[in-house]
């Protein structure tokens, strides 16, 4: 039974893997029954009524007709599921509480429809192809929702690393393991972590789950005859992630950004950028096949260019077609783990994030091989090019100051078309000013104007 303490927990932590709000009980109340669905077809979760998008609990009332209209609703699920709308109240205001198990007979159908839980949102099954892996992954269990029967929370928890998850993913430190391992879902009905429970928050996880490394390779030329780096990183999958970008920068090519040097830290700039590595690296740590007992995650880097590459292909529910738009995890669990850090940008959004990186970068798009083993390809520019794109970069701010001393009400949209590069290039560049103090936006972006700031002597 969720009590007024878990409530204001679940409220604070936000929507997840495990937890949707919704403000007020929908004028569709097959809105809640999808979401039940999903979770049913998935890990469980608790739908919680009269918690807003801030995580707020402003209350909702629930007289006897929507609460009959809701189990209506919910009888509609089939098989049948047993669950049910209680509420609670906290503080004086009232909760509508439908907790829901991970169901024993999947999958379940509401009316005529397969619902998923993939991270923190709620997906309906629409091709056949999305239907199939459903039902391949139900037969085998997904890897991170088994139960690891090896792992012993009370010496194989990275403690220091739960504490940085609480403050990231804003959950206090008043809050307990036992409050935290409850509420996410994190154990089995029978009390064991999960698989992905491990990944996540165990030392070495490796040492139960022998794969669940990252192997970083570096050659000296553009085959694979001459190896000049070759480690392994292991830790909690947070831990793979910080090492691997920790090794991949002292591979590449990085610079510094060194204007206004004495008003803050220097900004590194890669000769990729950074924020490409990271939606590769997650990717391929939230959404490898953890079965494939044959291989880990490889990160290679090349004279000419970067491939990273995880067991498992592309997940047959996502059509090739449909790549890059939409998302579909082999693990779930671990995917909601990285979203509650804010690691992980919407459903779908990594693979066209990454693309639009390239292009300002003025790279060649990302390849990638998704059959097999799923692999991201990223070229290098030559030497040359990498001093080329910092005084690109320095130039077109010089430039956007002498826009604006011509221009305070000059939009976005026109210095990127006088610069030749993209508004969200120009954004950054303006980000980047503001940040040294070099320029202010007086106003609202839309009736606003911008201002050069005198030099500080």
């Amino acid at each position: 039974m969720v009590t007024p303490e878990d409530i204001k927990l679940l409220a604070a932590s936000g929507e997840g893997y495990n937890a949707e709000f919704k403000v007020s009980v929908p004028s569709k109340v097959k809105d809640i029954t999808e979401e039940v669905c999903a979770f049913a077809n998935a890990a469980g979760g608790v739908v919680l009524i009269g918690v807003n998008d801030q995580n707020q609990i402003v209350g909702a009332p629930i007289d006897n007709a929507k609460r009959s209209s809701i189990q209506n609703s919910l009888s509609e699920i089939s098989p049948p599921l047993s669950c049910s709308l209680s509420v609670v109240e906290v503080d004086g205001k009232s909760i509508g509480v439908i907790e829901v198990p991970s169901g024993p007979n999947k999958p379940y159908v509401f009316l005529g429809s397969i619902f998923v839980r993939i991270g923190p949102n709620s997906q309906k099954l629409t091709t056949a192809e999305q239907m199939r892996d459903f039902f391949q992954q139900s037969d085998k269990i997904y890897f991170d929702e088994v139960a690891c029967p090896a792992f012993q929370p009370s010496a194989m928890v990275d403690e220091d690393f739960l504490q940085h998850f609480k403050a990231e993913s804003k959950i206090g430190a008043y809050v307990s393991d036992g409050q935290i391992f409850s509420n996410l879902k994190l154990l089995t009905e029978s009390g064991q972590f999960k698989n992905g429970s491990v990944l996540f928050f165990g030392k070495e996880p490796n040492a139960i789950i022998e794969t669940a490394i990252v192997r970083c390779v570096a050659y000296s030329g553009s085959d694979k005859r001459f190896i000049t780096d070759d480690k392994s990183f292991g830790g909690n999958l947070y831990a793979q992630f910080r090492q691997s970008m920790s090794w991949i920068s002292s591979k590449l090519d990085v610079t510094y950004d060194i204007e206004g040097q004495g008003s803050g830290p220097r900004k590194e700039i890669w000769e990729i950028p950074e924020t490409v590595f990271k939606e590769s690296i997650i990717n391929a740590l939230a959404h490898r096949d953890y079965y494939d007992k044959g291989g880990s995650i490889l990160i290679e880097i090349f004279e000419d260019r970067v491939e990273i590459s995880n067991p498992g292909g592309l997940v047959s529910a996502i059509p090739t077609a449909e790549f890059g738009t939409k998302s579909y995890s082999r693990n779930p669990l671990i995917f909601g783990l990285f979203a509650r850090m804010h690691l992980v940008e919407k459903l779908g959004s990594g693979i066209v994030r990454m693309r639009e990186l390239m292009k300002e970068a003025s790279l060649p798009l990302p390849l990638f091989n998704t059959s097999g083993i799923f692999t991201v390809i990223l070229q290098r520019p030559s030497k040359s090019s990498v001093k080329s794109s910092v005084k690109s970069s320095v130039k077109s701010s010089v430039k956007i100051v002498e826009m604006i001393w011509e221009n305070q009400h000059i939009t976005i949209a026109e210095m990127a078309e006088r610069l030749g590069i993209t508004s969200r290039a120009v954004e950054k560049q303006l980000a980047n000013l503001k940040d040294k103090g070099t320029i202010s936006r007086i106003g609202s972006d839309s009736g606003g104007y911008w201002v050069v700031n005198p030099l500080n002597e």
